[in-house]
């Protein structure tokens, strides 16, 4: 017998239109919410990016292919990674399937990291992936982003994610064991060196030949990107989480 709470069909309906409500009123307010990202105002980009990718050097404006809206995923994956985050990893398993969709609707959807393109290249015919993934190494671009930061940055504290200040010294004393550290020595590096790079979403918008920032996020702010949760968050027992227990689609033992 279940120890969840259990009910007639009546109930049930009855505590189902009630939810369906709030659900609605979620939904209404994230409307507005993208409203309201439309509406944030566009920074001009006049500093010149290098990006290395499957067709060569490539600009800022070169990403967009042809397009007139970016997407950018901030994937972490250092130069010192072996491998690519996992939690970045499991993200980046639903884009393929949707770059075609916006690339029909005048959006581009591309991975930008850090590590070097032969890195990139190898990790993406590993998993199997498609979309495309530029390297940003030897440019500012992840740096003025926030999302990597150098070791002298992270020992002298001076980092800002997600819009604000971010203490380096606990964080990096809560992740030298336990579920931080084990996601860490997936990647091949130690937890100071992980999270030196940090994950996040860019947008940008090209118009008469200049580039525009027009919005940003971080932390749990790309959530929505990360589809497996979607589906978790509907299923009985939502995500019932303890410890680091997702993996890259290729190491689970069951399919």
């Amino acid at each position: 017998m279940t120890k969840h709470k259990t009910g007639t069909r009546e109930q049930w309906l009855a505590a189902r239109l009630e939810l369906l409500e709030a659900e609605k009123e979620l939904t209404r307010r994230s409307d507005e919410l993208a409203r309201r990202r439309q509406e944030l105002p566009w920074v001009r980009i006049d500093k010149q990016y290098k990006f290395e990718t499957d067709e060569g050097s490539a600009s800022l404006a070169d990403l967009f292919r042809g397009r007139s809206q970016l997407l950018i995923y901030h994937f972490m994956f250092g130069p010192d990674y072996k491998a690519g985050c996992p939690s970045c990893s499991a993200i980046a398993d639903g884009f393929d399937g949707s770059v075609v969709h916006l690339a029909n609707h005048d959006v581009t959807l591309a991975a930008v990291s850090r590590a070097a393109l032969a890195k990139l290249q190898a990790y993406k015919r590993r998993m199997g992936w498609s979309f495309p993934w530029a390297s940003s190494f030897g440019s500012d671009f992840s740096y003025d982003l926030q999302t990597a930061w150098t070791e002298e940055q992270q020992r002298s504290n001076v980092v800002e994610y997600n819009f604000r200040p971010e203490d380096q010294r606990s964080l990096l004393e809560a992740g030298k064991q336990g579920p931080p550290a084990e996601i860490a020595a997936t990647t091949g590096t130690d937890w100071p060196t992980f999270i030196r790079e940090r994950q996040g979403l860019s947008a940008f918008a090209l118009e008469g030949g200049v580039v525009y920032h027009t919005y940003s996020a971080y932390a749990r702010g790309v959530d929505g990107l990360w589809s497996m949760y979607q589906w978790l968050d509907r299923a009985p027992k939502g995500r019932n989480e303890t410890g680091f227990w997702w993996r890259r689609h290729d190491e689970y033992h069951e399919g």
